[in-house]
């Protein structure tokens, strides 16, 4: 049986993009540091550029556009709508209508980029091929009332070219040319390396959020759907990999929000607020949070339980009845919180981190119980 690959449903122009770009960097980026290596200024320029263009994706198309999750002034917007279009994964309101979509109908057949297709669709092969029929742009029409928005939509293929790729190389050149260099080495340098690699890095690191995010990882928050939680992909994605979080918490403007984990949009966004260019940050409340991962370690222990019970005689006595009561104490604690949350009750810091330590030390005895003996 032959297989027909649908050139009819191939997106030629998006598809030739990310497979030049990539051929590009790794092929042509790494000769040319061979052959010329690097110096600070293209090295500066490059980190500039990743860092400009990540957090553009992160704080603006992600956290602000698509989520809502706090209110900012133009210069922040004007920032990360021309950063964002540096990084050539389209305009902010097609970014923000398909992640939208993904969220509304995660795992499903309406999400854009659903990991149930495999983890290629869900990295690039959704770009790769256009979706037939094309899903209306109907859950953006709050964002077709900024004019910078559409300003964006309308320029943003320009905007990337000449500012992620055309400025770069003009830099290259004009500062090789001060200092008495090459100036078209520096220009070549600064078209490969700032432009071309930053973008295919920038890239692939926001493409992992969907593909790598929803495959490994833990999900303390939640398992109805398939979103993981990453530290290594949190300090890749400038605090994105947290995402088991923020598919449960999606309006938050934190994704890392413990106070150890890593998410540097979370901070920018909190110092930009204290300079008085953003206002509005949203957070779920602590309680709302704790009651999440309470919920979730309930679940484990009543499965786990009752894996042990199916196991039938010879499973250790001592083993159940350890189970057991881990699960009894998850499930009180549980109860009273929720008739707290429920019932408004304000909780105090201490409370609550009482509740947190307690939860924490049972899903601790929880995974010392061997697996084994629930087989």
């Amino acid at each position: 049986m032959s297989y027909r690959i649908p050139f009819d449903r191939v997106n030629w122009i998006t598809s030739s993009f990310l497979i030049g770009t990539a051929l590009i960097a790794i092929v042509g980026a790494p000769i040319y540091l061979y052959h010329f290596g690097i110096n600070w200024f293209q090295f500066s320029m490059f980190f500039f550029y990743l860092c400009a263009t990540m957090m553009s994706i992160t704080v603006g198309y992600h956290r602000l556009f698509s989520h809502l999750s706090f209110k900012a002034k133009w210069p922040v917007k004007l920032f990360t709508l021309i950063f964002g279009a540096c990084a050539f994964e389209n305009s902010c309101l097609d970014w923000s209508s398909d992640h939208r979509r993904h969220h509304k109908h995660v795992d499903h057949d309406g999400d854009p980029y659903d990991i149930s297709k495999g983890f290629f669709w869900a990295h690039m092969g959704w770009l790769l091929f256009k979706l037939n029929p094309e899903p209306p742009m109907d859950n953006v029409n709050d964002l077709r009332k900024d004019k910078l928005v559409m300003w964006q939509y309308k320029y943003v293929h320009w905007i990337g070219l000449v500012v992620g790729l055309i400025l770069p190389a003009i830099l290259g050149y004009a500062y090789n040319s001060f200092m008495g260099l090459v100036p078209w080495q520096g220009a070549l340098g600064g078209f490969l390396i700032a432009g071309v690699t930053r973008i295919v890095i920038a890239q692939h690191c926001t493409f992992f959020i969907n593909s790598l995010c929803h495959t490994i990882g833990r999900r303390p928050y939640s398992t109805k759907h398939s979103a993981r939680d990453s530290a290594i992909m949190a300090f890749l994605t400038f605090g994105e990999g947290y995402h088991n979080y923020h598919h449960e918490f999606q309006h938050d403007y934190r994704n890392g929000v413990k106070p150890w984990q890593w998410d540097p949009s979370k901070w920018t966004i909190w110092t930009l607020s204290k300079l008085g260019l953003v206002e509005g940050l949203r957070r779920v409340p602590d309680s709302k949070i704790l009651l999440a991962e309470m919920h979730e370690a309930r679940r484990r222990a009543v499965l786990q339980l009752e894996e042990l019970k199916n196991a039938g005689p010879g499973v250790a006595q001592r083993a159940t009845d350890a189970l057991h009561e881990i699960t009894e104490k998850l499930t009180a604690n549980y109860h009273e919180l929720e008739k707290a949350v429920a019932d408004r009750v304000q909780l105090s810091k201490e409370v609550l981190n009482q509740w947190q330590s307690e939860t924490r030390a049972l899903v601790r005895q929880l995974g010392r119980i061997p697996r084994g003996l629930t087989a």
